[in-house]
């Protein structure tokens, strides 16, 4: 579980008063989803050749030597650590229930499960939520503006763009102070992550830039309203 410095609560809101300025003639301008086409697809192929010859191997050789539990257990380190990203994110969008629910998963499965390695509160009924800052500007009613690639982050809008800031504060890596610990550690997580996602690349059919964009608008769209909206998809 990362350690908030006590003044993170300060730079939220000063994020926040600053980039509202920057974030709501972008969204007023956001009717065409994808405007930016040109620019996001000559980003998607330096995305998607950086992933085939670097990324993608490293994943599927993590996979391929980690056994199961240990890749679970370090999959649920990292849960345990964003946990508190949900938490954060449940009390500004109002979901106290939820929000409790997060306090009572960092509590058992930091102690209990060993700072996270074992997931005791999902054995225990207690869900993991999946909430970020981009959601919150979302239950705030702020519009997602045209979708946009970014450089080695992939798909993303305006909106979740702007909230990766906030979201990095709830992050470990920027309170680490011992370098090598922690490149080792956002590089597992990058790794981790992208292992997670081999299985799902058999659903990409058509247009592969097409499909990951619609995709992506749409789960955004259905984590911000809480999963009230109509798939068409």
């Amino acid at each position: 579980m990362p350690v908030i410095g006590a003044n993170w609560i300060d730079r939220l809101g000063r994020f926040f008063a600053c980039t509202s300025l920057v974030l709501l003639p972008l969204v007023a301008q956001g009717a065409e989803d994808d405007p930016w086409q040109g620019f996001n697809r000559t980003i998607f192929r330096f995305n998607d050749t950086v992933d085939t010859y670097a990324l993608k191997p490293l994943a599927q050789g993590y996979q391929a030597v980690t056994p199961q539990f240990l890749e679970d257990g370090v999959r649920n380190v990292f849960g345990n650590i964003g946990d508190v990203g949900n938490l954060a994110n449940n009390v500004l969008q109002g979901k106290l229930h939820d929000a409790g629910v997060d306090t009572s998963r960092v509590i058992f499965n930091t102690t209990f499960g060993v700072l996270g390695f074992f997931d005791v509160a999902k054995e225990m009924g207690l869900q993991r939520n999946d909430e970020d800052f981009g959601q919150t500007f979302g239950a705030w009613g702020l519009g997602s503006g045209p979708y946009v690639v970014l450089p080695l982050l992939g798909p993303s809008t305006v909106r979740d763009t702007f909230s990766k800031v906030p979201d990095s504060l709830l992050q470990p890596y920027r309170y680490m102070g011992h370098v090598p610990t922690r490149n080792v550690t956002r590089g597992l997580d990058v790794i981790d992550t992208r292992a997670n996602l081999l299985s799902a690349e058999r659903m990409i059919s058509g247009d592969k830039y097409i499909f990951i964009r619609n995709a992506y608008l749409q789960n955004r769209e259905f984590k911000v309203r809480d999963g009230d909206v109509e798939d068409d998809f």
